[in-house]
């Protein structure tokens, strides 16, 4: 289903046509994160958090106030 998508898409004049294309760079990828119930969305998301903490103190400290920060939010 995927797969007919994506070729649909290549063939067609809309705006996703580059969209489509790069997905069949790694369309097995693709086809996995679509179809498994497997997500890493939970690490992804405090990847997320730590990045946004550690822009907002960017050039203020080191990593010990940054772990502070981090531990501080999560509680």
């Amino acid at each position: 289903m995927l797969k007919s998508w994506i070729e649909e898409a290549v063939k067609s004049d809309c705006g996703l046509k580059n969209f489509a294309k790069n997905l069949l760079k790694d369309y097995e990828a693709v086809n996995n994160a679509v179809i498994t119930t497997i997500s890493n969305g939970q690490v992804e998301g405090q990847v997320n958090r730590i990045k946004n903490i550690k822009r907002k103190m960017y050039g203020r400290a080191g990593f010990e106030l940054l772990r502070k920060m981090v531990l501080a939010k999560s509680a």
